[in-house]
This record gives structure tokens, C-alpha cells and sequence, in this order.
């Protein structure tokens, strides 16, 4: 055991966080570890919206260059920024026990523009997928651009005048950053994959693999992969407003899944239940079924839109 894993992370506050808990669990196993902290594009870049930069995986690239080059030997991510397709020669190994996977508005101390459905209402998010979601709910309300770590979010949302800010409560958890003010939106469905943690390794390191095997939590590994599965037949990166829900309920898998236009205007939904043992296929078989009811043509229309924004 005398070989030195290096673990890659972004460094930001909560990637610090995920990998000081992968390193924790390692050397309770027996394992020595050194963090290796590595600024990523999507930190660099603040002002523009994250579609716009036109990168899949634009937190993870600069991770997955350092672990190609030999710099690190894993990495540890939130899962929902990883691609769904991993870069050839490295390959995932765990995924953590899921924390909360909600979305949660932290909001100054009034809601009445919720209930009023305010037409000068302003809510703050980097997210296609929220925009969306709140503009189908609150067709009236501004939704404006909020990208940068969750501690330059949340300081800009002290700093601005808007009503509210849309984030994932487990990194706000992660790093106490939760403040007392806060609503869940129970009926926004989250990111695929949100609040759970991948590590990824190289293929051929057998000996950080066989480390990181230990950690692999499965219940989670199942329902991350069916959402993951859903975004990648749907063909969303960062691209498009998809979300996806799994849950895991005895011998049942659950899955809520949905796709809408970039204004809110179009939503397609999903819920369907399978037995575990089927769960293999079964976020494409949803995926498909929404591509087929309306989807094919709504992807195509978020694309062409995307792309004459660039």
C-alpha cells in the first residue's frame, strides 16, 4: 500500500470538500493520499452563461488532462457536471452515497411574489434546466445569469436586488453554506445525477481502482446511471433543460424525467416504474419514449437556438 494516490480536484470550497471526504474514506482503508488542487475553465470564465462556452464537461476537462498526463491519479467530481460520455482511457470507479438531491430558492425573507406570481419578480440562475422549470411555473418572473463557485453565488445574490437564487442544497449542505432563508421546490426535478459524487480513475491503474471499488455506493450507482442514461438518448450536455429523478423503492425503480424549451413554454414529462433487475435500459427507454411524443423536434429547436447564440 506504500503507492501515494493523487487526487485530482477543482478549487473551489465544495470540490475541496468532495475530495478531502473520498481522501478521509481512502485512509481509513489504509491508503496514503495527497490532494492536488487544478483550476478548470468553467472557474476561469465567469461571464459568460455555461452553454455559451460550448464545452460538454467544461469542469472536468482540465482534471481529465492532469490524470491523461500523469499529474494525478483520480478525480473526484460532482457527478452532474461530468459528460456522459468519459474521455477514452479513463473510466468511472465510485459513486458516493447520495446526499439531498433537491433544488432549494434561497430568497431575502419575502415569498409573497410567489404567491402573487409577481410580474417584477427577479430570480438568479446559471441553469438552463431551472430557468426553464421556474419560467413554465412563473411565466411572468425575470430569470437572470448567475455563474461562479456557490460562495461567489451566493455573494452576488447578497449584493443584487433580485428575490431569489436557485441552488442544489446538497453543495449549500456540503459546506454550511445552507442559510436559514430557504424554500424547497420540491416540483422542479434536479440535474441528473445531483448531490452524488463520482471519482473517476485511469483504466489501466488497477491498484487506485481496486482502492476506490470500496467506496462505490450501489444504490446510488443504479438510479445515477439510469439519469445519466436519459441526458445521454436525449442528447443533452449542459445544453438543454433535462432533468431526471431515479429512486429505488424495495424491488422497484422509479424514474421522473423531463425536457423543455430554453422559455419554459413546452414541458415533456415522464414517471414510470420498472422492477430493479430491468433497470439496465430503462432511462433509454423513457428517453425514448419522450423523443417520440414531441422530444425530437424540441431538442432540435433548443440546437438551433443554442446555436445562433454563439
Amino acid at each position: 500500500m506504500s503507492k501515494i494516490i493523487k487526487i485530482g480536484t477543482r478549487d473551489s470550497e465544495l470540490a475541496l470538500w468532495q475530495a478531502t471526504t473520498v481522501e478521509k474514506k481512502l485512509n481509513e482503508l489504509g491508503y496514503l493520499t495527497e490532494i492536488i488542487p487544478v483550476k478548470s475553465t468553467g472557474d476561469i470564465i465567469l461571464d459568460k452563461p455555461l452553454y455559451e462556452l460550448g464545452i460538454t464537461g467544461i469542469f472536468t476537462k482540465t482534471l481529465d488532462v492532469a490524470m491523461l498526463k500523469g499529474e494525478v491519479d483520480i478525480a473526484v467530481h460532482s457527478m452532474k457536471d461530468v459528460p456522459t460520455a468519459l474521455p477514452k482511457g479513463i473510466v468511472q470507479v465510485a459513486v458516493l452515497e447520495r446526499a439531498s438531491p433537491v433544488d432549494i430558492l434561497i430568497h431575502k425573507g419575502k415569498l409573497s411574489f410567489l404567491e402573487k406570481n409577481d410580474t417584477n419578480a427577479t430570480i438568479a440562475t446559471g441553469s438552463l434546466r431551472r430557468k426553464a422549470q421556474w419560467l413554465n411555473k412563473f411565466p411572468t418572473h425575470k430569470v437572470v445569469d448567475l455563474r461562479g463557485n456557490i460562495n461567489t453565488r451566493m455573494q452576488k445574490l447578497h449584493d443584487n436586488d433580485w428575490d431569489g437564487a436557485v441552488f442544489a442544497a446538497a453543495g449549500l449542505e456540503r459546506i454550511n453554506l445552507k442559510p436559514e432563508k430557504f424554500l424547497n421546490l420540491d416540483w422542479m426535478i434536479p440535474a441528473p445525477a445531483q448531490g452524488a459524487m463520482m471519482v473517476v480513475a485511469i483504466e489501466n491503474d488497477m491498484f487506485s481502482r481496486n482502492a476506490l471499488a470500496q467506496l462505490n455506493h450501489n444504490e446510488t450507482e443504479i438510479c445515477t446511471f439510469v439519469e445519466r442514461q436519459f441526458l445521454k438518448t436525449l442528447e443533452g450536455g449542459c445544453t438543454a433543460p433535462i432533468g431526471a429523478l431515479a429512486e429505488i423503492n424495495e424491488n422497484l425503480i422509479t424514474l421522473k424525467g423531463v425536457l423543455l424549451s430554453l422559455d419554459g413554454k413546452h414541458k415533456l414529462e415522464i414517471e414510470k416504474t420498472v422492477k430493479i433487475n430491468l433497470y439496465q435500459n430503462f432511462g433509454e427507454l423513457c428517453a425514448t419514449e419522450i423523443l417520440e411524443n414531441g422530444g425530437f423536434e424540441l431538442m432540435k429547436s433548443i440546437k438551433t437556438s443554442l446555436n445562433q447564440k454563439h
